[in-house]
């Protein structure tokens, strides 16, 4: 049987907001693969309508502010698990440049 992480990798990143790949430099490409990977199932909207756990994010997040965006990815939260022990700083890096294009969606809040 084949594995199904594949399958649900490709709809997370398909699922990502609309940011399109040709516009999108190496980092900004590998933050949103990661993106998908280690954040996905909790900040990316499920094709289904499903709620998600956590907030959408975009270039809004965190006001902005790029260490407070690497902050929450490191440390976490009380709702968020910490990730400076699972993602280098590297991807944390190319995260935060992805998030960065990420429009904000009409009607959202900053």
């Amino acid at each position: 049987m084949r594995s199904a992480v594949p399958t649900l990798l490709i709809a997370l990143v398909a699922a990502a907001p609309a940011t399109r790949a040709q516009d999108l430099d190496a980092t900004q490409l590998r933050g949103r693969q990661v993106f998908a990977q280690s954040c996905g199932v909790c900040h990316l909207q499920p094709s289904l309508g499903v709620k998600t756990y956590g907030p959408a994010l975009n270039k809004a997040s965190t006001g902005g502010n790029d260490e407070l965006m690497r902050a929450f990815i490191e440390n976490g939260s009380e709702r968020m698990p910490a990730f400076k022990h699972y993602l280098k700083r590297a991807e944390i890096d190319a995260i935060i440049a992805y998030l960065r294009t990420v429009p904000m969606k009409q009607g959202e809040a900053r």
